[in-house]
């Protein structure tokens, strides 16, 4: 079982999986210099808890260490959705799904594909 990711975390995981290659932990600070105004020690800080909960790997051929995502992206997004739902157990699933959809701009496939697994869920 995956630990849960921090919000701060999520930031990293972002950056190694979109560069879809082990990142040195100067190119992670380096990419979210743009995006934070996070210190290089806080990033460091935040690859070694994600090493520490088993979320990334290291890589330590080469001069310098590299850094790597263990998981998925969709791996941890089911994670912090099955946390989110667990938080809000009990509420009606209908006003949070309104909400996203009112707050998303949803391409003609995402709303195909929503449209199918509503389907879906009628069938069932």
């Amino acid at each position: 079982m995956i630990s849960r990711i921090s919000s701060s975390e999520w930031e990293i995981m972002k950056n190694l999986w979109n560069a879809k290659k082990p990142l040195t932990a100067n190119e992670i600070i380096q990419s979210l210099k743009v995006q934070t105004n996070w210190s290089p020690k806080t990033v460091r800080t935040l690859i070694g808890r994600l090493v520490q909960k088993n979320v990334i790997g290291i890589d330590h051929t080469g001069p310098s260490y590299k850094y790597y995502p263990l998981v998925t992206e969709e791996e941890g997004t089911k994670l912090e959705t099955h946390s989110f739902l667990a938080k809000m157990r009990g509420i009606s699933i209908k006003p949070i799904l309104v909400h996203f959809l009112d707050e998303q701009k949803l391409s003609k496939e995402d709303i195909m594909e929503l449209k199918n697994l509503l389907e879906k869920k009628e069938e069932e």
